[in-house]
């Protein structure tokens, strides 16, 4: 906990982070509604934003505690960032009467909620006051207990009825800066020593990743430049191994592998394809802009790939007929696996969309599956924990797929936290996303 320490007034974040809250409550992602949030706002507004949207179902219980009847939408933004910020001073990014105090001042400046300064006020002080009365009372609440919707805790629940809890936790956990070291120019343990010989704490996290103890702007760390490494969680990690992973033996090994990367932006995965083996990739999405960020990500580490702007889903429109050795299928779908790095999703996301996307996962699994040769692999993954969009998607694809055959695979992980895993005895895998992998082989008709 501090005192604002900042050149710039906390009651200017203030108003930013609850611009940020009143465009997701829109519709609009945390990541485009930054965008227009002043640049030398923009870190300070983004830690603020974070932290409110992962305690937003608290402030939103205890400002109906406090107030019946919902302020104007710009001063109940407001309220509801300063309490997802004070409710409980071990977490609170400042003093409480700081915030209250800047909250106050960030109310008075802004025409929209000038005339809500004194309510917003009065509200504040009387939760100081009677704080741990209040929190009781919101303790009944589950969206106030796990700050997810109702409808996500209770979808959780049914999909994972021994691990939910554990999952709606790791949600509201800050998830660490992890790095994917790449092999063909440096190794785990020597990336390693050259943090520490910068004095930056690392330790290993599976077979490619480091952990940092403490964020830093990934510019600043070294080898950035070079392309000694590329930012991806422990979870993403397993994507390019387990695809190769018997990919070679099952192909003619004079021939080079031809494989797919298909919804690649921004193209972690497509690198890591590339880092690990001699292979042709291409990589396929169908935002032109996002494949922008694929060939800068690949020409910093020093790779190639064909890369088109094309949609999946609709082979005949860029598939030259030769068939694929292997086929990465990373399907859009809800993020529900990747909450901690995203909190504003479990707020964007509406019931209907996990059918809505299942029948996108389906529709791309069924277009791409006969771009694959016989004997070659797909590898399905999903950055999700729900199970419709994991093994009941491919339960349904192999009962209709005879010719599909599932090869060992993670299938869910749930997102971790720093304890050990039961898929990875060994602990290297402590602290990773939510994800779902199933790996398809392709048997003669």
């Amino acid at each position: 906990m501090q005192d604002n320490p900042t050149p710039i007034p906390l009651w200017r974040q203030l108003q930013g982070a609850a611009s940020l809250l009143m465009a997701v409550r829109d519709g609009q992602s945390m990541t485009a509604a930054l965008e227009d949030v002043d640049a030398q706002l923009r870190p300070g507004v983004q830690a603020l934003g974070f932290h409110v949207l992962r305690w937003l179902g608290r402030a939103e219980a205890l400002r109906q505690q406090l107030a019946k009847r919902p302020p104007p939408p710009e001063a109940d933004a407001l309220l509801c960032v300063a309490l997802a910020l004070t409710w409980t001073e071990q977490d609170a990014p400042y003093t409480a009467h700081t915030l209250v105090d800047q909250a106050v001042e960030a109310a008075k400046r802004s025409e929209a909620t000038r005339h809500q300064a004194s309510f917003i006020n009065g509200c504040l002080r009387r939760f100081l006051r009677e704080r741990d009365a209040l929190v009781a009372l919101t303790d009944n609440n589950p969206q106030a207990v796990w700050n997810h919707p109702q409808w996500w805790i209770d979808r959780v629940r049914k999909d994972h009825p021994e691990h939910w809890q554990a999952i709606l936790h790791a949600n509201n956990a800050r998830a660490p800066l992890i790095l994917r070291v790449n092999e063909r120019k440096t190794t785990q343990a020597q990336y390693i020593r050259a943090l520490e010989a910068i004095n930056l704490e690392a330790k290993p996290v599976g077979r490619y990743g480091v952990i940092l103890a403490t964020p830093r702007a990934v510019t600043s760390l070294p080898g950035f430049a070079e392309g000694h490494f590329s930012v991806q969680d422990a979870a993403a990690q397993l994507a390019a191994p387990l695809l190769l992973e018997g990919l070679t033996e099952a192909t003619a090994p004079a021939s080079r592998l031809r494989i797919l990367d298909a919804c690649a932006a921004p193209g972690g995965k497509t690198a890591h394809l590339l880092e690990l083996a001699d292979c042709e990739v291409t990589a396929l999405d169908i935002d032109a802009r996002r494949c922008e960020r694929i060939a800068q990500n690949l020409h910093r580490l020093g790779l190639e790939a064909d890369i088109l702007v094309a949609d999946a889903g609709r082979p005949a429109d860029w598939w030259d007929g030769r068939p694929y050795d292997g086929i990465l299928l990373d399907a859009p779908c809800t993020a529900s696996g990747i909450v901690r790095r995203h909190p504003d999703v479990r707020w964007l996301r509406r019931p209907g969309d996990i059918a809505q996307l299942a029948a996108i996962q389906a529709q791309l699994l069924a277009a791409l599956w006969p771009l694959l040769k016989s004997g070659g692999r797909l590898l399905y993954c999903t950055c999700s924990v729900f199970r419709a969009e994991g093994d009941k998607q491919l339960q349904t694809f192999v009962a209709h797929h005879k010719e599909a055959s599932l090869m060992p695979s993670p299938g869910h992980l749930l997102p971790q936290t720093g304890v050990q895993t039961t898929v990875f005895p060994d602990n290297l895998m402590r602290e990773h996303d939510g994800f779902y992998y199933a790996l398809l082989e392709k048997r003669n008709a």
